[in-house]
């Protein structure tokens, strides 16, 4: 397969395996609440920042920034991983801080592989004065095998107060790579870069997480 159909809902086209057949659009599904722009909770206290220095925002041979989750789900089948997996995205898409945008955008249930795209709030800081926050837009695609599931966070882009003359739109690779958000010696993060990283590293964390307690709970 050169590539994957597009989606209504979206007008990249996400390109995965060129071997893969099967690719469908999932079954539509309505939201099951307004999507509101309730914020995350939060967390201003920083008490160490060693998880977000070199090496915590991973990057392909090609530059690009790409996340992993890789887990070994004895005793599974790819369709039971594969459902498991379908339902906790589908759960994702649907949280609070999601836009409507938000959604499980290509399946290929022959390969057992989930394409979602997600557009969400990403909270930098909210008290009493202020709510600083931007636009989180990426990309999960999930690969399921018997006994092992290969998730990639990937395909990320911020949108910071675009209505305001300092406000901006730029990829991952431009804002939180070791590159960008480090300094020369790679032991602190710059200042005007550093909140994308590390709330991207947690978003993630917290995406992964959740993840892994579904199969726990089964």
């Amino acid at each position: 397969m050169a590539e994957a159909e597009k989606s209504d809902k979206s007008k990249e086209t996400l390109k995965l395996d060129s071997t893969a057949t099967g690719w469908t659009l999932p079954p539509s599904s309505k939201k099951t609440h307004e999507t509101t722009k309730t914020v995350l909770r939060n967390d201003n206290s920083i008490d160490n920042d060693k998880k977000y220095l070199a090496g915590a925002v991973p990057t392909t041979p090609d530059g690009k920034v790409r996340f992993t989750l890789k887990l070994q789900i004895p005793n599974r089948t790819a369709k039971e991983i594969y459902n498991t997996v379908y339902n906790q995205l589908t759960v994702l898409t649907e949280g609070e801080n999601q836009f409507d945008e938000s959604s499980i955008a290509l399946v290929n249930p022959q390969n057992h592989v989930i394409a979602a795209k997600f557009k969400e709030w990403l909270v930098f800081s909210n008290n009493f004065l202020s709510l600083d926050r931007a636009i989180f837009n990426y990309t999960i695609i999930a690969k399921c095998e018997d006994g092992n599931l290969n998730v990639t966070l990937e395909r990320i882009s911020y949108e910071y107060e675009t209505d305001r003359p300092s406000g901006f739109k730029a990829k991952a690779e431009d804002i939180i790579t070791d590159k960008e958000a480090l300094n020369k010696k790679g032991n602190k993060l710059n200042r005007l870069t550093a909140k994308f990283r590390r709330k991207t590293i947690d978003r993630k964390d917290q995406i992964f997480d959740t993840i892994k307690v579904a199969f726990k709970n089964q």
